[in-house]
């Protein structure tokens, strides 16, 4: 595993699928079958031996038919004193103020002030 966080998530992780997928009543390989996946990787995922991807979430969430969000309970990120950087989100629109396109954006960067 990369580091110490990602073995953590990646154990928590582990813990809640093996959880929901006893409860639903699938084996490792009913499961791996439903979702796509070979049932060593269900069982790898199951022991945290590997963080789950994104499209990996939501196949085997699909495939336990629960939404993506109850195989993370009781995993999260908190935050430390200092940041280095941030995320940002916006719907796939433009608004007003973002740039749409190349030029635009060019331009704004050769505006904006260096840190």
């Amino acid at each position: 595993m990369a580091d110490e966080g990602t073995a953590i998530v990646a154990e928590g992780f582990g813990e809640n699928l093996r959880r929901v997928r006893r409860r639903e009543g699938l084996s490792q390989e009913r499961l791996g079958r439903r979702a796509s996946l070979h049932r060593t990787e269900v069982g790898l995922l199951e022991r945290g031996g590997r963080a789950c991807r994104i499209d990996t979430l939501l196949r085997v969430a699909g495939a336990l038919d629960v939404r993506p969000e109850e195989l993370l309970v009781g995993i999260a990120w908190i935050p430390g004193p200092e940041t280095t950087g941030t995320f940002t989100h916006t719907s796939g629109q433009p608004s007003s103020s973002e740039p749409n396109n190349k030029a635009e954006i060019a331009t704004k960067s050769a505006k904006a002030p260096l840190r």
